[in-house]
């Protein structure tokens, strides 16, 4: 449970405390959210190697794909234009990416890196 909380709250993977990330980003400010190189509380390094990211594109297609699908069922109940429904999915995934962004890269770090958390 401890990692849940820690990638919802997008702590250190090591030692729970230090913030992940310095900027959250705004998707309509075209901002991308930001990461410390290394955790504020126990220097952990956060990015191992150069491309050690690259697979949490996967997860967040997976989360992306997963929230789709849940808001095009809700939708449906209530939209009948199908058109309509496919442009809100649309704007959903544009104001969702830095969320999308950020729960990706935790979820990658607590799969790969979650494992030795010391209290």
């Amino acid at each position: 449970m401890s990692a849940l909380v820690g990638i919802i709250t997008e702590k250190c993977p090591k030692c729970g405390k230090g913030k992940v990330f310095t900027k959250k980003g705004n998707p309509l400010l075209f901002q991308m959210p930001r990461m410390n190189e290394r955790c504020p509380v126990c220097s952990h390094k956060f990015e191992k190697e150069p491309g050690y990211f690259f697979g949490s594109m996967f997860v967040s297609y997976a989360v992306t794909v997963g929230e789709m699908i849940v808001f095009f069922l809700l939708a449906h109940l209530f939209i009948e234009s199908f058109v309509t429904i496919v442009v809100l999915i649309g704007l959903m995934s544009i104001l969702l990416s830095t969320f999308n962004f950020r729960l990706s890269r935790m979820i990658w770090i607590y799969m790969f890196d979650g494992g030795g958390r010391q209290v």
